[in-house]
């Protein structure tokens, strides 16, 4: 009988994007909705984005990564993945908070889009005024 491969989870979210993610000690494979990182983030950017929490603390051919992603656009849910492989992260080892905290990977984004107001045309924009 072989013993099954350590699971790590846990959930990333940036902006209105939800990351659920599973790190599986593996050979580097890396998954987001059934597609591999390249072919589901639009630009190679968000794909280095999403996984470069395990860059920080040179695990990248460590693990393999399976995320199911929810909600936002593609550089949010590129976001939301990183914070969520860095959360999986910290619980295989805790010893890698400090690297991860000093990259910012854990630090869940706070920024969110601005609800618009009544009476005006945006959030912050104003219909124009007239004096006379």
């Amino acid at each position: 009988m072989s013993a099954d491969p350590a699971v790590f989870s846990a959930t990333g979210r940036r902006k209105t994007a939800t990351a659920r993610v599973r790190l599986i000690e593996g050979t580097g494979k890396l998954m987001a909705n059934g597609r591999e990182f390249e072919n589901y983030f639009s630009h190679e950017n968000f794909a280095k984005q999403a996984y470069s929490p395990l860059l920080t603390v040179e695990l990248r051919e460590k693990f393999d990564v399976v995320a199911n992603v929810s909600g936002g656009g593609i550089s949010g849910q590129a976001g939301a993945v990183a914070h969520g492989i860095a959360r999986a992260l910290q619980k295989f080892n805790p010893e890698l908070r400090a690297a991860l905290k000093k990259a910012g990977h854990l630090t869940r984004d706070p920024r969110e889009k601005e609800r618009k107001k009544a009476g005006q045309p945006g959030a912050r924009k104003r219909f124009q005024f007239s004096k006379r």
